[in-house]
């Protein structure tokens, strides 16, 4: 009787573990299996159990699809075409044989009316109305119409805009809207699994699936030495087409981690990798925008280069072999003043690491004139650290304000082709108007006559501005005009008029 209670107790208790045994390794939806194989050399076969990825991107697509809108934009044409002109589409930066869509555009009518320029992507940020896109989506349109996930549409206002970046700022009248939420794209790592929101080749609210392929990435290698301006973006696999410019890069919890902005292609469609740019530096630039009517960019004031093993070799460096090479310092500059010196490798910012030219220009671009900021740097083979104060692209720590053609101080008459025949010149405009502003500190005259300016010659107020504007849009430190002219009275006059603050 003892034995056959044994022999049933143990029949329960084997049960029971082999219950348990098998509802656990039936449970695939936190585990996985893996196994290595038999091998007659003495391994055996050994099975681990490792949860699985999570894939169900639902979620993040609920929350992100209505704060992605369509940005369609439009322009009037000015003049009739000719039939072999080629038109190459601006809204989108491919590389390779493929570059742009060329086709051939047809002669316009003599009766102008807007056409659709192009087609993105842009990003509620605010429950009133601000959107942002990239540059290159709205670059040189006279109207900017909005549509939101629920088809309404709106006009949209262009805030503000910056080239380097290639973002922009819109507002559309309206209230009550989804924004996204910023995440934070420092905190994202490589292998991270991401979501491209936007409308690729007109297919509104369209989501796709990637991975974080690299941080901090340059790519103006991959444009033959073209800059990107920024450059330091998200690299991912995630499906980005034409039309997905201006469009939000999320993570699996629907937070915004980038502004989808280019492709790396041989066709201009995806076949490739994609690259955003990081929503750290959107805030940041957005942020400027909206405060100060540009962007403020922080100049350490040095020339650098990233260091290699072959270079760190050759100037004896053994502390490190990553980092930023001072190449040179520039004088009266933010680096000089903190005592940085040709020769160091700059390894950190604000405790950040800064291993190539991408993660330095991340770094830099977070900050704004006036901003103290830690640099650590290797010297003599020994790790330092300094406090820099940045600086202006001016050499000054003040906060630089948007600027307008109006701050000239004038208006452009056009010349007559009588007045052209009797000072002897075949183009120019007359300075009207002249109050205080750029100009007259520069010395001119009401009725001075513009020939060219910075080599260019001008014709009309249109032209004046569009020189203007590219000054002022332009990365190089000084900011100036370059003016030839002439006064009624026949005397050739030239001036130099300084647009900086």
């Amino acid at each position: 009787m003892k034995f056959a209670l044994f022999l049933f107790g143990a029949s329960i208790l084997g049960s029971a573990t082999t219950l348990f045994a098998t509802r656990a390794m039936s449970n695939t939806d936190s585990f996985s299996d893996t196994c290595v194989a038999v091998q007659d050399n003495g391994f055996v076969r050994t099975a681990a159990r490792v949860p699985s990825v999570e894939t169900d991107f639902t979620v993040a697509a609920e929350k992100t699809i209505n704060a992605v809108v369509s940005v369609k934009t439009f322009v009037t044409p000015r003049m009739q075409q000719r039939s072999n002109d080629f038109f190459v589409d601006p809204f989108e930066f491919f590389f390779g044989p493929g570059n742009g869509q060329q086709r051939r555009q047809q002669p316009q009518q003599q009766e102008s009316k807007p056409q659709q320029l192009g087609l993105g992507s842009g990003v509620i940020i605010t429950t009133d109305g601000y959107i942002v896109t990239n540059n290159h989506v709205i670059d040189g349109a006279e109207k900017v119409e909005v549509t939101l996930n629920d088809n309404s549409t709106f006009n949209a206002k262009i805030i503000g805009t910056d080239a380097t970046s290639d973002l922009a700022l819109l507002k559309i009248e309206a209230e009550n809207l989804s924004p996204i939420v910023f995440g934070d794209s420092d905190g994202i790592k490589v292998g991270e699994w991401v979501l491209a929101v936007g409308n690729p080749f007109g297919f509104t609210s369209t989501v796709t699936a990637g991975i974080v392929s690299a941080k901090a990435r340059s790519i103006s290698q991959a444009t033959h030495g073209r800059s990107m301006g920024i450059e330091s973006f998200i690299q991912t696999d995630a499906a980005v087409n034409p039309g997905n410019s201006g469009g939000a890069l999320v993570n699996t919890n629907g937070e915004l981690v980038g502004i989808n902005t280019a492709i790396y292609s041989q066709t201009g469609n995806y076949a490739g990798y994609s690259f955003a740019i990081p929503s750290v530096l959107v805030k940041k630039i957005v942020d400027d925008i909206k405060q100060y009517g540009t962007v403020q960019r922080a100049v350490l004031g040095i020339q650098f280069t990233e260091l290699t093993a072959e270079m760190a070799e050759e100037k004896n460096i053994t502390a490190t072999r990553e980092g930023i090479y001072v190449a040179k310092v520039t004088d009266r500059g933010a680096a000089m003043e903190a005592g940085l010196k040709e020769g160091d490798v700059i390894i950190k910012i604000n405790g950040n690491d800064v291993k190539n030219n991408g993660q330095m220009m991340e770094q830099m671009n977070k900050l704004r004139p006036g901003d103290v900021a830690t640099f650590t740097y290797i010297r003599d083979n020994k790790t330092h650290t300094t406090k820099v104060t940045l600086k202006n692209n001016q050499g000054t720590t003040k906060i630089t304000k948007a600027s307008d053609v109006i701050d000239l101080g004038c208006t452009f008459k056009k010349l007559s082709a009588a007045k052209k025949r009797d000072l002897g010149i075949s183009n120019g405009v007359e300075v009207v108007g002249l109050k205080a502003g750029k100009f007259k500190e520069a010395g001119i005259k009401e009725g001075f006559v513009i020939v060219d300016i910075n080599n260019a010659p001008v014709n009309s107020q249109e032209e004046v501005e569009n020189i203007y504007n590219a000054i002022m849009k332009s990365t190089d430190t000084d900011k100036v005009m370059f003016i030839t002219g002439i006064y009624p009275t026949g005397i050739k006059k030239y001036y130099a008029v300084d647009l900086t603050d």
